[in-house]
């Protein structure tokens, strides 16, 4: 059975913020504007206060989250799940009664989207993703069968029992569509890499679990690369220890590309590998090197430093390294990936469409948070324990769940 999502926190004056680890609640949010009554966090710095010094991360990280390539890519049954046909009329039974129901795809929840047997498969899954290997790969949903509406209501319906649905851009869409728009993909500062087809590298998305589910493929490329950030860890430890140390520091800036809120900075100035609070801390990381070298606007007019040469050669070092370690796997029509954000780092190839009319490559996604007090990590931010924690969130723009990219 998945752990409660059900929680009573005090909400902390803003002032307050930064001390321990208190954190301001979004309880209170107008739920004429947010269904659940609960608002997307968003972007934020660390808590500088709780960020560790190089000397107390381990030298070595042990166990499931260490994973090595060579253990799954000859042994998909390991990662992967086949839906089976009682699996997927559940999922289906579901999907038609919440749709019945009227209900906006935004005021999904558990209650209303109940898989009384699947769901005996679905918390240990949740817990899998969190705590052990941080990823799987189901396979066989009916998409083409179902279209774009039910499929999104049962993926959706699916994530509830993983997360909150966090904003993943300044529009609110808590369902993305990876899709190529024919944004142009050079301009890194003002554009999204998940609406182009370009190639996007190693990164973690801004939300604890991430899931894609395929309506669409493209004519070639597009295919997908994950990794765990602590095999990379061990190997930089082994490799490059100089680089393992610059990537704990908070010298990183992260680009905001104007998806921020009224007064607050174009950027963020952070770490690349955390360790969490707490005992036992694991090793989190938060990495985009698209963000990281789309700010020369700002440090061109003097606002922030510049990369140094040295930073430089570690975001190519990671990079390499990801790549030396990384899982390569292909999803199909129907397939849904979900991983962890906070230990596994993913990649895609740049890919190429099928011409018209047939249809676009395509993604459903999902960007999910499991908080601090529901069994997720305890983050050096002030919003780790609330419910939607990470995210983008702009000013009190609403959550919306378009069926397809706009």
């Amino acid at each position: 059975m998945a752990p409660s999502l059900e929680t009573a926190t005090t909400p902390t004056a803003p002032h307050e913020l930064g001390k321990s680890n208190s954190y301001a609640s979004s309880a209170t949010a107008n739920k004429a504007i947010f269904p659940d009554g609960i608002k997307t966090s968003g972007q934020h710095e660390p808590l500088y206060d709780q960020i560790h010094p190089y000397s107390a991360f381990p030298k070595e990280i042990t166990g499931s989250t260490a994973w090595n390539r060579d253990d799954y890519k000859n042994n998909p049954e390991r990662w992967t799940h086949p839906f089976s046909d009682d699996e997927i009329k559940e999922i289906s039974d579901a999907a038609d009664a919440f749709i019945k129901s009227g209900t906006p795809l935004t005021g999904i929840t558990k209650e209303k989207f109940p898989l009384p047997e699947f769901e005996k498969f679905l918390g240990p899954l949740r817990k899998e993703l969190i705590d052990g290997k941080g990823f799987i790969l189901f396979k066989g949903l009916p998409v083409q069968a179902w279209g774009n509406r039910k499929s999104a209501v049962a993926y959706m319906g699916l994530g509830t029992y993983l997360g909150y649905f966090v904003s993943q851009n300044s529009r609110g869409h808590v369902l993305g569509h990876v899709k190529d728009l024919g944004e142009d993909a050079t301009q890194i500062d003002k554009v999204r890499i998940y609406r182009t087809n370009a190639r996007q590298f190693f990164h973690a998305d801004d939300s604890d679990l991430v899931g894609l589910l395929c309506v669409a493929k493209a004519l070639d490329g597009g295919e997908s690369d994950l990794v765990s950030s602590h095999s990379v860890w061990n190997e930089l430890q082994r490799e490059h220890p100089d680089v393992a140390e610059l990537l704990t520091q908070p010298i990183w800036y992260f680009d905001r590309k104007g998806e921020t809120s009224k007064g607050q900075k174009e950027w963020i100035k952070t770490a690349v590998f955390y360790l969490e609070t707490g005992e036992t801390p694991r090793v989190y990381s938060k990495w985009d090197p698209y963000y990281i070298k789309s700010l020369t606007r700002f440090s061109s007019a003097g606002l922030i430093p510049p990369l140094s040469d040295t930073q430089l050669c570690a975001v190519q070092i990671l990079e390499d390294t990801c790549l030396e370690l990384a899982l390569h796997m292909i999803l199909d029509i129907g397939d849904i990936q979900f991983l962890s954000n906070n230990h596994v780092l993913h990649a895609r190839t740049a890919y190429k469409d099928f011409p018209p009319p047939a249809p676009r490559r395509h993604l459903m996604r999902l960007w999910l948070s499991t908080p601090e007090e529901e069994g997720g990590w305890k983050l050096p931010f002030h919003d780790s324990r609330e419910k939607k924690r990470g995210g983008i969130q702009v000013d009190d723009t609403a959550p919306v769940a378009p069926e397809d990219a706009e």
